[in-house]
């Protein structure tokens, strides 16, 4: 019988084994450093802008599976988003790993759906919405400056 679990486990096992977008992105437009000391996981959110639109996203660090499978579950997710839609997106993204109560909507999550399960695990968390607090640093606390650090304590 089909299990849903099975399939998202499969996701983050993939994810993590053969990240998507992992790279260092030479001709950014934005970079901001990601750490979270609690697990040791460490990243860099690379982006290229075009006006409002997301041409291009990468990331390169180190982390756990839920952290790499995160990243690069949301670089794949974003490219070619406007900023706005980026920002609901992450809005959705972070109800849905933090919310116990609210329902999972696949039609609204998509493959992020496969990370809902760390909202049973609370310390998990942090691991899932590093990268997704990295790139919200990036797009909203640059003020003309190349890079930005966020620390997930």
């Amino acid at each position: 019988m089909f299990d849903l679990k099975d399939l998202y486990q499969e996701i983050i096992v993939d994810h993590n084994r053969s990240p998507r977008n992992f790279r260092k992105m030479e001709d950014a437009d934005i970079k901001a450093e990601g750490y979270n000391p609690l697990c040791g996981d460490k990243l860099t959110v690379y982006l290229k802008l075009d006006g409002d639109v997301i041409t291009d996203v990468s990331f390169e660090g180190e982390g756990c599976a839920i952290s790499v499978a995160s990243a690069s579950l949301m670089t794949e997710e974003l490219i070619g988003k406007t900023v706005e839609e980026a920002e609901k997106i992450f809005g959705t993204f972070h109800e849905l790993v933090t919310d116990r109560d609210s329902p999972i909507e696949l039609d609204k999550v998509g493959k992020l759906g496969a990370l809902a399960g760390v909202r049973e695990f609370p310390a998990r968390v942090k691991c899932a919405t590093l990268c997704w607090h990295t790139l919200n640093t990036a797009l909203h606390d640059q003020d003309g400056k190349e890079h930005a650090t966020v620390s997930t304590e």
